[in-house]
């Protein structure tokens, strides 16, 4: 089904800039540093663990930069996360300075968007070819981000450490599925059509921008571990434990954001002076609600 991949490869200078050391090192990684199908699943349920789903930077009102220099600086260094343009540029850049080919795609979110209703692209997600296969590779879909490697073929149940996942088509376009509850449930739909920095820059913005963006009235953050996945909506966190119960807690202070935030999605909180403001907000927007 896939077509050959014809990458428009990154700048040799973004490319270069990239320092594997310290992004393995923020994983935890120490295997093998070739482009092999084990490197590639090892390295995305390690990102998944470790590196959080959040848009603090858009709820904040801070920039979102997407450029290799700025995403190193804030999700490996500064110990920061990010939403989808972010975390898969970054798992991008990686791939390509260990010899994998990647081409960036962008899909309509279909998740929790009712029957009929059409939303803009707004997701992005990394085509990566391993041999003679390509695979889906997406670890900026939040709290549902596939944690292994989705070979491009419809129709076929696939594992991952957490939930299957299948590839269906749907309006000649093809549609990611994933099992949740032994129900399947669809995630977003996209072509192999690739695009580029600039495109991801507008999408981007649009999210970082429009009144009706959910980044801009919501707190969204989700980590994986071995055996669950944990999720912040706002104020409510809950714990999905794989082939167990969900559980939900409501958040109620400041106070108890930011241990949540630093000690289960392992953010290093940003240091400026709207955070507190800005938490405290949607916990009143929560009470307001009930």
């Amino acid at each position: 089904m896939p077509s050959q991949l014809i990458q428009q490869q990154e700048p040799a200078s973004a490319l270069s800039g990239i320092d594997l050391d310290a992004y393995f090192q923020r994983i935890g990684y120490t295997g093998d540093r070739t482009p092999t199908l084990e490197t590639l699943r090892t390295i995305q349920r390690l990102h998944t663990e470790t590196i959080p789903f959040e848009n603090l930077n858009p709820l904040l009102g801070l920039p979102v930069l997407l450029d290799s220099d700025s995403l190193q600086q804030k999700m490996v260094q500064r110990g920061r996360g990010g939403y989808c343009f972010e975390q898969n540029r970054l798992l991008s850049f990686v791939l390509q300075a260990l010899g994998f080919r990647v081409r960036g795609l962008a899909a309509r979110v279909l998740w929790n968007v009712p029957e009929g209703e059409v939303k803009a692209i707004t997701h992005m997600l990394l085509q990566v070819e391993v041999g003679p296969e390509s695979y889906l590779v997406d670890v900026g879909f939040g709290g549902l981000s596939p944690t292994g490697p989705v070979q491009l073929v419809l129709n076929t149940v696939q594992a991952t450490p957490h939930e299957p996942f299948r590839l269906i088509e749907s309006t000649g376009e093809l549609e990611v599925q994933a099992e949740v509850r032994n129900e399947w449930r669809s995630l977003y739909r996209f072509t192999l059509r690739e695009f580029l920095l600039p495109d991801y820059e507008m999408f981007s913005f649009y999210l970082c921008t429009h009144p009706n963006s959910y980044f801009l009235r919501s707190l969204a953050v989700a980590r994986t571990t071995a055996d669950r996945r944990y999720g912040l909506r706002d104020t409510v966190l809950t714990t999905h434990r794989l082939g167990g119960e969900s559980e939900q807690r409501q958040l109620r202070s400041v106070a108890e954001f930011r241990t949540v935030l630093e000690e289960i999605f392992w953010l290093t909180l940003p240091n400026t002076p709207n955070l507190d403001a800005t938490l405290q907000r949607i916990i009143d927007a929560s009470s307001a609600d009930k």
